[in-house]
């Protein structure tokens, strides 16, 4: 891995120093809450670069002393030199990772759905319990999770379940769950004991505030209906559900809470993030050629991960990692360690593309 230039490192303190600067005296709105969060992104990458700009110094300088020949001064700027070699790799590795061009959405908050796919029942079995693995997943990590819409299985489970995520670095701890969870387990209806495969499949969009998404009045469609799930016995007694459709693209969005208010707030809200992932698609779409990192976190057609229950195995087909620890790993547990594992592959695929741009 090629290191990084100090005329690099130095640009990036020169930048922070001036967002630092233009803080104290900006009067704008826009332009405060702008740079607060240039500010927020770069102090972690500064504060990596000045340790590995000290350690490179103090290297040199132990080095200096071992070539002057003072008796006094070898052994100690041996031993000197010896400690910070060891050091520099890693640390020149923590700036190289930060320094990784970041997805624009990573630290959105998302929208989370859950469907069930084939397999009928044990399909909507199994989407509940993906969805209770990322609510548990989202409890240990202090995030917040509201229901918007929920569509109950008859026998258990969700046809369709719609959840709103608000924490700090969502999106990009989550983005690569988008695609098609094969499950092969016994059904518990099943008699024979035989082996059953059903899918369930799942989108993460990301939810930055303050969308800039126009809708036109005349290019949507509201309607209300009885909803039944999530709201209960008050929901089926009221029309207060409601549907939206955005009739340019088709994309369907609905919310079924008490409130017809909320839920036209919500479902609308929806919308607004669903035609921004269309058009975030478009772009990485536009894109995808010269972005040779992406491991297929936007196809939510490709299956992407297989959970095997008389093995207690968890495969993720993209990185061809197999863990067997499914029963911690479905319990929302263990699931950080598969999002670390994707997070670690993209990181070294970025990474490896940067290093082949620079020869």
């Amino acid at each position: 891995m090629a290191a990084v230039s100090e005329s690099r490192l130095a640009q990036i303190i020169d930048r922070y120093e001036q967002v630092e600067a233009r803080m104290g005296v900006a009067s704008e709105t826009d332009e405060i809450i702008a740079l607060a969060r240039e500010h927020a992104q770069l102090k972690p990458v500064v504060s990596k670069v000045r340790v590995l700009q000290s350690t490179r110094t103090g290297l040199m300088e132990a080095e200096s002393l071992l070539k002057s020949g003072d008796p006094d001064m070898v052994e100690l700027a041996g031993e000197e030199a010896e400690l910070l070699r060891g050091q520099l790799p890693e640390l020149e590795n923590e700036v190289q990772l930060l320094l990784l061009p970041k997805d624009f959405d990573d630290d959105a908050s998302i929208m989370l759905e859950i469907r069930a796919g084939t397999g009928g029942d044990e399909a909507a079995l199994f989407a509940g319990d993906i969805f209770r693995m990322y609510q548990r997943f989202t409890q240990l990590r202090g995030w917040k999770l509201d229901l918007v819409s929920v569509t109950e299985s008859e026998v258990g489970g969700y046809k369709e379940i719609v959840a709103s995520i608000e924490g700090e670095g969502a999106f990009g701890q989550m983005k690569f769950e988008s695609g098609v969870h094969r499950v092969q387990r016994v059904p518990a209806t099943e008699t024979q004991g035989r082996v059953h495969t059903s899918a369930a499949t799942v989108a993460v969009l990301p939810a930055p505030k303050d969308i800039q998404i126009e809708i036109h009045e005349k290019d949507i469609r509201i309607d209300t209906y009885r909803a039944s799930g999530a709201g209960g016995q008050h929901v089926n007694k009221t029309d207060s559900a409601v549907r939206i459709t955005h009739i340019p693209t088709g994309i369907v969005t609905q919310s079924s809470e008490k409130s017809q208010h909320v839920n036209r707030d919500k479902a609308m809200e929806q919308l607004k993030i669903k035609l921004y992932e269309k058009e975030r698609e478009a772009s990485q779409t536009a894109r995808a050629e010269e972005r040779k990192s992406q491991i297929g976190s936007g196809d939510r057609s490709q299956k992407i991960r297989t959970y095997n229950y008389p093995e207690n195995r968890v495969t993720d087909h993209r990185i061809n990692l197999t863990l067997y620890a499914l029963d911690k790993i479905i319990a929302g547990d263990k699931l950080e360690d598969v999002m670390t594992a994707l997070i670690s592959e993209d990181q070294a695929r970025k990474l490896a593309a940067m290093e082949e741009g620079e020869d």
